[in-house]
């Protein structure tokens, strides 16, 4: 596997909008097992599911035919399952045993993510929900804003990563180079304190190929989580060459 900061940081391509464009229509078209297929045919070694409890794109069977796909190439591909620690979302977690799962707060209605954990949410039950996937070989990262109380929140866990919520940078992005770097100081900062606590460093949500160039810089970032506009880049060029370009994108 790719290892982060020589190069960049993996690119774990988010597959999402696959699902949910099958479901718009019913069937099984397009399968989500073949976008994967290509994506890594194209190179990508890191794949992000979010199955939530509507199933409104993955669905438990998609979780079960992607992890049997993924089982003979578990040394090169990384599965990252992330969602809110649900009694059945845990039951799946336990049962495919990805290499990562990734725990996101869910908010009734929500279209998609709109923050990470608060860092007053309780811990005692996290930690014993996290404590159990560690002990059966999963990796488990935490979905935070970029703010030093939600570092230290994630780390009193006992969580081995934190995933920095990132569609703040990629509002700032948009509003001017200075508004970007002043937002990319405080995930700097948040980077370095979880560094130094110990724990590991992914980025996901409204990462896209012009603000990947300033936050692929960010200290100490193993993983991006990419999807949304991954796939959308991929109506205009096609499914591999989308990755090809996001991999490159990611490279330092």
């Amino acid at each position: 596997m790719n290892g982060p900061h020589s190069s960049g940081p993996r690119l774990s391509v988010n597959v999402n909008k696959v699902a949910t464009l099958r479901n718009s229509r019913g069937g099984a078209v397009p399968s989500v097992v073949d976008a994967i297929r290509v994506c890594l045919e194209a190179g990508a070694t890191g794949i992000t599911i979010h199955p939530r409890a509507d199933e409104r794109h993955i669905t438990r069977h998609d979780v079960q035919a992607i992890a049997a796909y993924l089982a003979p190439k578990r040394r090169e591909v990384e599965l990252n399952i992330e969602g809110d620690p649900r009694p059945d979302l845990l039951e799946m977690i336990r049962e495919v045993r990805p290499h990562q799962c990734t725990l996101v707060p869910v908010r009734p209605g929500e279209i998609t993510s709109q923050a990470g954990w608060p860092a007053d949410t309780p811990v005692a039950e996290l930690r014993t929900q996290i404590a159990d996937l560690q002990s059966r070989g999963v990796r488990v990262s935490a979905f935070i804003d970029p703010e030093k109380g939600a570092v230290e929140w994630a780390a009193s866990t006992g969580a081995d990563r934190v995933e920095l919520y990132t569609e703040p940078f990629a509002r700032a992005f948009k509003e001017g180079e200075a508004q970007a770097e002043a937002s990319f100081r405080k995930y700097v900062e948040a980077a370095n304190v979880a560094h130094a606590l110990g724990l590991g460093v992914n980025a996901g949500h409204d990462l896209d190929l012009d603000n990947l160039a300033l936050f692929r810089g960010l200290p100490h970032l193993d993983e991006v989580s990419i999807g949304h506009a991954l796939i959308s880049h991929a109506l205009y060029v096609g499914l591999s060459r989308a990755v090809k370009d996001y991999l490159a994108a990611c490279r330092i």
